[in-house]
């Protein structure tokens, strides 16, 4: 028992100190990154270029923002005041970053959180009827499944637009704030990645097929559907899970065209706004709350990694 808890705190330790690692990295990347894009951050306070601000005014507005001060003092400045919980005031709406977000994470939570489980749903269902239907069925999932793989989503969505809004008018093609505005972008996130995880979990599934486990379970009278859903399913989504939390941050990013396409409030048009505005604390905000959130997930998914196989945790 000591053994295991001892075990299970240095995972815990090691999670923190990654997701700590993260979160500085992101930190680093972003500040240095968004000063490379041309302009002022001083005009972005003042309403951008058209402000037409004068030279006094954007004088001052470096010196209350700190940003008159060499590049790295301006850096550990910043770093100092995340350390704080301090993540600033947009520049560009002159709100509180902390408030701008928790108004803008839920929507996007609840869009990837959907697509996530579309796309188990739909992968599960190609790779169990592959196995139980034959090599036909097998090619024609593969073929889908690599199709649904390499589309990207803007094209994807616009298929989605064109064929269920306008020529079917079942679908609104912007968001309207009900369940029916949700399909489309949670179609258009859960496709691609539903190809690539039914790949995965096939080829898990086809591996389990011909397990030992699985062939005793036949010699003991056990029907294919029943080798499959009582024993082979388990083992093929293991690798699925494991892979849930990097399919979490592909949905998170991919947010940022799904919401521009269907006018979605969420963390992906905020940033997408705040990167052309230089709102360097918005910006930063939003990808450190996105990368909190791929950390999270990523330690729910080896929790539930570990549970689905008690050997995961004794490696």
């Amino acid at each position: 028992m000591t053994a295991r808890l001892v075990a299970a705190a240095r995972w815990l330790l090691f999670k923190a100190l990654g997701a700590v690692f993260v979160l500085w990295a992101v930190t680093t990347l972003i500040f240095f990154g968004i000063r490379m894009i041309p302009g002022d951050p001083a005009e972005a306070i003042l309403g951008g270029p058209g402000s037409q601000a004068s030279a006094e005014a954007l004088a001052q507005v470096r010196a209350d923002y700190g940003l008159d001060e060499p590049l790295l003092v301006q850096y550990f400045m910043q770093l100092g005041r995340l350390l704080q919980g301090d993540l600033g005031d947009s520049y560009s709406m002159q709100v509180p970053v902390s408030s701008l977000l928790a108004e803008q994470l839920p929507p996007t939570l609840v869009l990837a959180f959907l697509a996530l489980v579309l796309a188990w749903v739909v992968a599960l269902a190609l790779a169990s009827w592959s196995m139980l239907s034959g090599r036909g069925a097998a090619v024609i999932s593969s073929g889908l499944e690599i199709a649904g793989a390499a589309v990207p989503h803007f094209w994807l969505a616009t298929v989605l637009i064109v064929v269920f809004s306008v020529n079917l008018g079942w679908l609104p093609p912007v968001n309207t704030g009900g369940v029916d505005g949700l399909v489309l972008p949670v179609v258009t996130l859960a496709l691609p990645l539903a190809g690539f995880l039914g790949q995965v979990m096939r080829e898990s599934m086809l591996n389990a097929a011909t397990s030992p486990f699985a062939l005793s379970a036949r010699f003991r009278g056990e029907t294919e559907r029943g080798v499959l859903f009582r024993h082979s399913l388990r083992h093929a989504a293991i690798p699925g899970i494991a892979l849930s939390g990097w399919a979490f941050g592909s949905l998170i990013s991919g947010a940022v065209v799904v919401e521009t396409i269907f006018a979605r409030p969420g963390l992906g048009r905020t940033l997408l706004r705040a990167v052309t505005d230089r709102d360097i604390p918005l910006v930063t905000g939003v990808a450190l709350v996105a990368a909190l959130a791929y950390v999270v997930v990523m330690a729910l998914s080896d929790i539930a990694e570990r549970l689905a196989d008690p050997r995961v945790a004794k490696r």
